[in-house]
C-alpha cells in the first residue's frame, strides 16, 4: 500500500475507523432546511462510499441564540433529531462515520440575537452581541449538552464541538473578547472553563462509547489572542474532561492573516498540530492545506498528527480515499482552495459546491447517468470549459473527439497556474489529463479545427469551448512599443520594463501585478517564508500568533501602477473570502491601486492619465493591458451555415473575467443533458 500512515485503522471511543482521514466541517446551506435534508444525506452518502474513514457535518447551533443566521441549522429538538435520521442512516448504509458539530456562533452571528461573553461586536458582521448574564452562561452550556445528546438520538457516531475560529467558546478565552469579571472571565484558569465545563459534561451526557472531538484553537491569528502555554492548558483540561480527539482550528474569521487560500503552502500549519501531540495523549488532527494523499501520509509519517482533516478535498472528490488507496492517485480532482464555489458561496447566502466539482452538493441533481444512444461529439477547445464537457460526455459513452490548437490541454489554466499562489491550478491540468485518457477522448492537440475539417467530420453535435480574445480598450497610441497585452506577458514573448502600469483592475490584473511583483519562485511553495512574509509567529512567543510579529515581504520586482476606470475600490469584484488576500499582498508589494482613471493617450513620455479632471503623465517603461475579453466564435457562423447543431460554452460563451467556475459547470451541466 502506497500510504500505510493514511490506512491505518484507529479506534475512538469503542468505535474502529479504517483510515486516519476525517472529512472536516464545512457550512454547505444544506444544513439550514429540513427540505433539504435528503440531498445532504446523498452528499454524505456519496463520500462514506468513498472511503472517508470519519466525517464531521456543517456546524448545527444549539439554540437560536448560537444561529449563525437568522433559521438557520439548529438541533435542538427530539423532532429535529428524527428528522437527521435520513442523513446518519444514508451513511451508515455506505459503511460510513459521521459526526454532528456543535456550533455555537456567539458574536459571528447574522441575526439580532446573538450573544456573547461580553457586549463587543465583531468587525465582520453588522449585530452587536448581548452579554451573557451568569446564568445565561449557564443556559448556553445546557444547550450544548441537550444538542449532543440529540445528536446520539439521531443516530450519528459523535460530535464534534467547535471551540476555533473565533467562534463563541474561542470568544470566551481571549481577553480581546472576554471583559467579564466573573467566574466565568479574569484569569484564563477562569476563562477556559467554559469549554472544559462544556465536555466534561457533554461526556457525562452522552456516555464512553461517543466520539467526542474537540476543535482547540492553535494560534488565533489575533493580538490579544492566546499564548502556547494557554493552548496547551486547555488542551489537557479538554482531555481529562474526556475529549476523544483534538482537532486543529487555525485562526479567527475575522483574522487578517490566510489560513486556506491557494496562495498558503501546503500543511501550512501542521507544526502546530505536532506541537499539541506533545502536550496530550489522545489523537490530534492537523488541518489547512492537506489536498492530497502525499501530503496527508508524510504529515502522518513525520509525527505531525495522528489524523489528517481534509474538507475541501472531499468536495472537489468525493472518491478521494477510495482512489488513493486503489493506486488510482493520478485521478484525484485536486482541491486547488481557490475558494469561489465553497467559501465565497456560503459568506453569500449560496448553496456551495466546488469549482473543479459542481456535482458537490448537487448529487441528487447533476446525475451521471450513461447516454440512451451514443452520438460522435466534436468540442473544440481544451481549456475548463472545453475539458469537463469533453470528459464527461465520453464518461456517459459519447465518442468525443477534442480539439486543441496548442500543444497542450488547459487553455487559460496554464497562464493561471504561473501567476505566484496558483500554482495548485497545475493539479487540475494533471486531473484532466488522466480523466482524458480514463474516457477515451481522443484528443488532437495542435490542431485548428477549421469548419472544413468539422463538417467532414460528420459529428453529430459541435460544442465550441474556443475560449476568448483580449477586448480593445481603443487607448490613443496603444500601438506603441511601450504597451503589450496580459497573454505577451504570462506567455513570455514581450519583456517588461522596471515601471509599470497596469489598465484593467479585475482578476486578470491583479494576476499580473503578482506575477510583475515577484521575482523568483512564490512564497506558496515554501512555508517559511510564508510565515514571514504574512508575520506568523509561534505562539510560545507572540500572543495569538501575531504580537510583535512584523510582516517581512520580500521586496517587489517592479513598481506597478494598478489601474481602473471605476470609481470604486480595485478588486471589489474579487472572491468575497479571498479579494483582501489579493489586495493585501499586493500592498506588501508596494503596488499603487488607482481608480477613477481616463486613459487619455501613450507616447514616449508615459501614459497620460486624467484622475478626477487632473491630468497626469506616468513615466513607465510598460503598459500592460488587462481590458477585459470577448468571445472567441469565429467558427459559430459557418458551422450554423453548414447545418451542424452547434453550442457554445465557457468564454466562447460569455467572457467574464475568465469565469472557470461558471465554465466548468455549464460545460457539465449541458454534458450530462445530451
Amino acid at each position: 500500500m502506497s500510504y500505510p500512515h493514511l490506512f491505518s485503522p484507529i479506534t475512538l471511543a469503542g468505535v474502529t475507523l479504517p483510515n486516519r482521514v476525517l472529512m472536516g466541517s464545512m457550512h454547505t446551506g444544506l444544513e439550514d432546511k429540513v427540505a433539504h435534508f435528503p440531498r445532504l444525506a446523498a452528499y454524505f452518502a456519496e463520500r462514506a462510499r468513498g472511503g472517508v474513514g470519519l466525517m464531521v457535518t456543517g456546524g448545527f447551533a444549539p439554540n437560536i441564540e448560537g444561529w449563525l443566521s437568522p433559521f438557520g441549522s439548529r438541533l435542538a429538538t427530539h423532532r429535529a433529531a428524527r428528522d437527521h435520521r435520513v442523513i446518519t442512516e444514508a451513511v451508515h448504509r455506505e459503511g460510513g462515520r459521521i459526526a454532528l458539530q456543535i456550533l455555537h456562533s456567539g458574536r459571528y452571528g447574522y441575526q439580532p440575537l446573538l450573544v456573547a461573553p461580553s457586549r463587543i461586536r465583531s468587525p465582520i458582521t453588522p449585530f452587536t452581541p448581548r452579554a451573557l448574564s451568569a446564568a445565561g452562561v449557564e443556559r448556553q452550556i445546557r444547550a450544548f449538552v441537550r444538542c449532543a445528546t440529540l445528536a446520539r438520538e439521531a443516530g450519528y457516531d459523535g460530535v464534534e464541538v467547535m471551540g476555533s475560529e473565533g467562534y463563541f467558546i474561542n470568544q470566551f478565552l481571549v481577553t480581546h473578547t472576554n471583559k467579564r469579571d466573573d467566574r466565568w472571565g479574569g484569569p484564563y484558569e477562569q476563562r477556559m472553563q467554559l469549554p472544559v465545563e462544556i465536555v466534561s459534561r457533554v461526556r457525562e451526557a452522552v456516555g464512553k462509547d461517543f466520539i467526542l472531538i474537540y476543535r482547540i484553537s492553535l494560534i488565533d491569528l489575533v493580538p490579544e489572542g492566546q499564548d502556547w502555554s494557554e493552548v496547551a492548558q486547555l488542551a489537557r483540561a479538554i482531555e481529562a474532561a474526556g475529549a476523544s480527539m483534538l482537532n486543529s482550528g487555525i485562526g479567527w474569521h475575522e483574522a487578517r492573516i490566510p489560513t486556506i487560500a491557494t496562495s498558503v503552502p501546503r500543511a501550512a500549519f501542521t507544526w502546530l498540530a505536532r506541537k499539541l501531540k506533545g502536550e496530550v495523549s489522545i489523537p490530534v488532527c492537523a488541518s489547512n492545506r492537506i489536498n492530497t494523499p502525499e501530503i496527508a501520509e508524510a504529515v502522518l509519517a513525520s509525527g505531525d498528527a495522528d489524523f489528517v482533516s481534509m474538507a475541501r478535498p472531499l468536495l472537489a472528490d468525493s472518491d478521494f480515499v477510495r482512489k488513493a488507496a486503489t493506486g488510482r492517485a493520478a485521478s484525484i480532482n485536486t482541491c486547488i482552495a481557490c475558494n469561489q464555489a465553497c467559501l465565497d458561496h456560503t459568506f453569500g447566502n449560496e448553496l456551495a459546491s466546488c469549482l473543479v466539482n459542481p456535482r458537490a452538493c448537487h448529487e441528487t441533481e447533476l446525475v451521471l447517468r450513461p447516454a440512451t444512444v451514443s452520438r460522435r461529439i466534436a468540442v473544440v477547445g481544451a481549456g475548463p470549459a472545453g475539458l469537463a464537457a469533453a470528459t464527461t460526455l465520453a464518461e456517459r459513452g459519447h465518442a468525443v473527439t477534442l480539439f486543441e490548437s496548442a500543444s497542450m490541454i488547459g487553455g487559460q489554466f496554464n497562464l493561471a497556474k504561473i501567476i505566484p499562489g496558483k500554482e495548485e491550478f497545475e493539479e487540475t491540468l494533471r486531473y484532466f489529463g488522466e480523466r482524458l485518457r480514463e474516457t477515451g477522448v481522443t484528443l488532437q492537440l495542435g490542431t485548428r479545427a477549421t469548419a472544413d475539417i468539422l463538417v467532414a467530420g460528420s459529428f453529430d453535435e459541435v460544442l465550441l469551448a474556443t475560449g476568448v480574445v483580449p477586448r480593445d480598450p481603443r487607448i490613443p497610441g496603444q500601438d506603441h512599443p511601450s504597451v503589450v497585452s496580459y497573454l505577451e506577458v504570462l506567455n513570455g514573448s514581450r519583456s517588461v520594463g522596471r515601471r509599470v502600469a497596469i489598465i484593467g483592475a479585475g482578476g486578470i490584473g491583479f494576476d499580473v501585478a503578482e506575477f510583475l511583483a515577484h521575482d523568483g519562485p512564490s512564497t506558496a511553495l515554501d512555508r517559511e517564508a510564508w510565515r514571514r512574509e504574512w508575520g506568523v509567529g509561534d505562539p510560545s512567543d507572540a500572543r495569538g500568533g501575531v504580537a510583535g510579529v512584523r510582516a517581512q515581504p520580500a521586496p517587489p520586482a517592479r513598481e506597478i501602477m494598478l489601474l481602473q476606470r471605476k470609481t470604486g475600490k480595485p478588486g471589489a469584484g474579487l472572491g468575497k473570502t479571498t479579494g483582501w488576500i489579493h489586495r493585501t499582498a499586493l500592498k506588501m508589494k508596494r503596488v499603487q491601486m488607482v481608480g477613477g482613471v481616463r486613459y487619455d493617450r501613450i507616447d514616449d513620455a508615459g501614459l497620460h492619465i486624467t484622475i478626477a479632471d487632473q491630468p497626469q503623465t506616468l513615466a513607465v517603461d510598460t503598459v500592460v493591458l488587462c481590458t477585459g475579453q470577448e468571445p472567441r466564435r469565429d467558427l459559430l457562423a459557418p458551422l450554423q451555415a453548414a447545418g451542424l447543431k452547434v453550442q457554445l460554452i465557457g468564454g466562447a460563451d460569455v467572457a467574464a473575467e475568465l469565469d472557470a467556475k461558471r465554465a466548468i459547470r455549464q460545460a457539465t451541466l449541458l454534458a450530462l443533458s445530451l
